[in-house]
Formats: structure tokens, sequence, C-alpha cells
């Protein structure tokens, strides 16, 4: 019986293949286990504001069936905006294998950072059985600033039952710009004359915006209801709602204060009476004398 050497010859030809593609693929497993016997498990940086101080926490695990000795991790703040408070480079003696540790830093944002994500550079060096590798990498530090808007408001001529105006004073004392401010106001106390709202634009960091109105002021006590919108940092709309009272004066006490002039309107209008009637009396007193003129001569 005749049996065809060719299956055996394609099986030989498969053997000896694998032999050969075995010992580069351990080979490779095993270089691929070198590279990745230690690395950064997990992160743990919370955002920083500009000036603020914030921690960074590193967990360090070895993945190796063998101990991890002289395990070293750098960060590298060089041209970065951010200052180590302590040291940037801490080291161990040994982390064993499938085990993990902590490294912690304490770092600094500078007060005049802008925000947004930065990263910060590694390198962690260990040895394997006296074999001594390196990895490098990033570390990623999200910065955040958001606006901080305190309001201030002022009158023009505050005197009750009169035309006058007032102005709501926005400053923004945090880190960021807010954006797309809107003013709208709400009139209780008084009557508005213009429209109800104002838009801003941008109020600046470290800076203030106005926004005026036109008003015919009713009560005494009075109180500024408004409501600004706004963006922050993220985009996200922010809604406030302010309350700010202010003083309206009654006419006699504004006159008293210098406010407004005393109207000299009535003492116009009894002085032009008492002229008439005088200028009446002088010219009937000046007809009868004409009159007893003319009587004498008859």
């Amino acid at each position: 019986m005749n049996i065809s050497k060719k299956p055996f010859k394609h099986l030989t030809t498969s053997i000896s293949t694998m032999k050969k593609t075995t010992p580069i693929l351990l080979l490779l497993l095993f270089s691929l286990s070198l590279t990745s016997a230690v690395i950064l498990n997990s992160v743990d940086v919370s955002p920083l504001a500009p000036g603020q101080e914030g921690t960074i926490r590193i967990e360090v695990e070895n993945i190796l069936s063998d101990d991890a000795e002289e395990v070293s991790l750098i960060l590298n703040f060089q041209n970065l905006p951010f200052i180590p408070i302590g040291t940037s480079e801490q080291s161990i003696d040994k982390i064993e294998e499938d085990d993990e540790e902590d490294f912690v830093f304490r770092i600094k944002a500078s007060t005049n950072i802008e925000p947004g994500d930065y990263e910060i550079p590694y390198t962690i060096s260990y040895a394997i059985n006296s074999d001594e590798r390196t990895r490098s990498g990033t570390i990623g530090v999200k910065v955040v600033a958001n606006p901080d808007l305190v309001f201030a408001v002022s009158t023009d001529n505050p005197v009750q039952n009169r035309q006058g105006g007032i102005t709501l004073k926005i400053i923004n004392k945090g880190f960021f710009d807010a954006r797309f401010v809107s003013v709208r106001i709400l009139p209780e106390d008084f009557t508005l004359l213009s429209d109800n709202e104002e838009y801003i634009g941008e109020v600046e960091s470290d800076d203030f915006e106005t926004a005026s109105f036109d008003v015919i002021f009713k009560k005494l006590n009075s109180n500024l209801k408004t409501i600004v919108e706004y963006r922050d940092f993220n985009n996200e709309k922010v809604i406030e709602t302010i309350n700010l009272p202010f003083r309206v004066y009654s006419e006699e006490k504004a006159i008293e204060l210098g406010l407004i002039q005393k109207s000299n309107t009535t003492t116009y209008i009894i002085t032009a009476i008492v002229i008439i009637i005088l200028i009446i009396i002088w010219r009937s007193w000046r007809k009868r004398r004409r009159a007893k003129k003319s009587r004498r001569r008859e």
C-alpha cells in the first residue's frame, strides 16, 4: 500500500518552524515582562488653583516575579509653573514581587499660572537581579480657576419721586475671567425707565465692569434685585441672584443734605403777585390823584 509522505512533510515543517519561533516568542514575552516590571498603578492628583498647594500620590507596583530593588521616582518640574515642596525625588530600597508602594510629593502651583491641563514628566528607575532599568512618562495635573464676583451698588440723585440712576458694579476677585456676563434688573422699589437687561460680556480677573439703569425712585428704603449670569472656567453657566440695599432720601432730607437745591418757584410766584398788587395799587392811587387835580381846576 502506497502512503503519501506529504502530510508528514508538512507536519515536520510546522514542528521545525515552531522550534525556531518559540524561543523568539518566549524571549519577547520575557522582555516585555521585564519592561513592565515596575509600573505606575495609580496616580491621585487633586485639581489645583493658582498659588495653591497640593499632593501627588503615586502607587508604584511590581508585577514581576522578582523583587525590584533601589526603586527611585523623579518628577521633573523644569520649565513648568509648579514648585516642589521638599524634594522632587523619592526612593525606596525594595518593592517585593506582586507588591506596591506609595510615593507622595507636595507641589505648589505658581500664582500666575494659566488654568489648564499640564503634564509633569517622571522617570522611574529600579534594578531587577542587578539589572538596572528605567522608564519615563508624564503625569497629568489640572489647574482650575473660577471667577469670584462681588457686587456693589451706587445711585445718582436718589430722591423719592424723582428721576435718577442706579449703577451695579461687578468686581472679579477670582483668578479667571467671567465670560458672557449679563445683568437683568428686577424693579420693585423703583420705576425702571431703561431696558431691564444689559449685556456686559467679559469681566476680567482683577478688574470690574458696571451696568447702569435709569429709574424713578419710589421707596425710601430700597433694594436692588438683579440676576447675574456668566460662564466659568469649565464653560458652565452660573446664575447669581443679587439683593443690595441702598438709600433713597425724601425731598426735605435731600435739601438738608445739599443733594438738591430748594425750589424757589413758590417764592417767585408770591413775589410776582405782590409786585402786581403794588402796581395795581400805585396805578389806582395815581388815577385818583389825577382826578382830584382835574376837579380843582374846574
